[in-house]
């Protein structure tokens, strides 16, 4: 049974950003599918044995049904003009009916066209890309040691997200226990009267009987009880300071005053660096043996980063083939030398 990475979590959780922001920058339905074969390919070598990483499945599949409803909506709801007769690459023709203007006034239905069908496709399995990404850290990373990892400012918080996805799965597994004691109660016979209710219910209650539990369990272990001191003030009234300065920074640039926002954007992030850096300061937390980094994450880190790097290198030269465009309709263009970049996102399966 695995249950730790060779791999340390921060160097798991930069492939996952780099992976991101490789579907970002190279959009092309042909490098997203790429990054989504590499990331099956890691998953099978470093996947543990936990309940996140058998969700990775689900997760990709949520985002192929989310590309599927933003398909169907955006071929619904999106109309070339008709001028001159229609489209040329009108699919085919549905009813039509206009919503009121208080639900916006559009038009769902009428003709069906290849160019929008196409392209909200590919937006759509853009996302699958980077929910795919993302599924694999919680696929082979331990959420514990990232937290570890984390500065002082962000243990806490970092604990807080831990804790919540640690409790989906657990809710998951509840809905299939209270479903199988439903079926064995009612002899194998499906009974719709009440189902509602009866998986509700036991639901809702074992999940506030966890989350008692867990608040019970951290509040003896003295959670987020550590002495305030001089430190702790300062970095209160800093971090106050950069949401002032942040806000007020947005309402200069909505009101076109380019150089006070700019100023302000940057007394705002200074103020937010300092208030981080004195409440990690502030005081430590207990670690028993923290994971130091190794040499394969660096070499993994380092290599997994030039991957996006390279890519917005060719993309600032503008390299059009790591977008697709649908005008015309034709298939999507593939390249050597962005699939070689793509490619070492998969650093990580040399490494055992």
């Amino acid at each position: 049974m695995r249950t730790t990475s060779s791999l340390h979590a921060v160097t798991w959780l930069a492939w996952a950003i780099a992976a991101g922001a490789c579907v970002q920058i190279a959009p092309n339905p042909l490098y997203v599918a790429l990054v989504l074969a590499i990331s099956f390919l890691v998953v099978s070598t470093h996947r543990l044995d936990t309940t996140l990483a058998r969700a990775f499945p689900l997760l990709v599949g949520l985002g192929v049904i989310f590309a599927l409803l933003r398909v169907i909506l955006t071929a619904l709801t999106t109309h070339s003009p008709t001028i001159d007769g229609p489209p040329p690459d009108l699919w085919f023709t549905l009813a039509s009916f206009t919503l009121p203007q208080l639900f916006g006034g559009f038009t769902v239905g009428g003709t069906i066209e290849g160019e929008v069908v196409m392209s909200a496709a590919a937006q759509g399995f853009a996302v699958v890309g980077i929910l795919g990404a993302f599924g694999v850290f919680n696929a082979v990373a331990s959420h514990h040691e990232l937290v570890q990892a984390a500065p002082r400012a962000f243990h806490e918080p970092g604990l807080i997200v831990t804790v919540a996805l640690a409790f989906v799965p657990s809710t998951m597994a509840a809905v299939s226990e209270v479903r199988e004691a439903d079926r064995a109660r009612t002899g194998g016979r499906v009974i719709r009267r009440g189902r509602l209710v009866r998986l509700t219910v036991p639901i809702v209650e074992s999940g506030l009987e966890r989350a008692v539990s867990l608040a019970e369990s951290m509040d003896a272990r003295g959670f987020a009880r550590h002495a305030r001191g001089r430190s702790d003030s300062i970095s209160a009234w800093l971090g106050l300071g950069a949401l002032l300065a942040l806000a007020s920074g947005f309402v200069a640039l909505i009101g076109q005053s380019g150089s006070l926002a700019l100023g302000l954007a940057v007394v705002g992030v200074c103020a937010l660096v300092g208030a981080v850096i004195l409440s990690s300061n502030s005081g430590g937390t207990t670690r028993y043996r923290p994971r130091a980094f190794a040499r394969n994450d660096y070499a993994v880190a380092g290599i997994v980063i030039m991957a996006p790097v390279g890519l917005a290198l060719l993309s600032s030269i503008g390299d059009e083939q790591l977008w697709w465009s649908t005008t015309p309709l034709t298939f999507p263009t593939f390249s050597l030398f962005p699939a070689l970049l793509i490619g070492l996102l998969a650093a990580p399966v040399a490494v055992k």
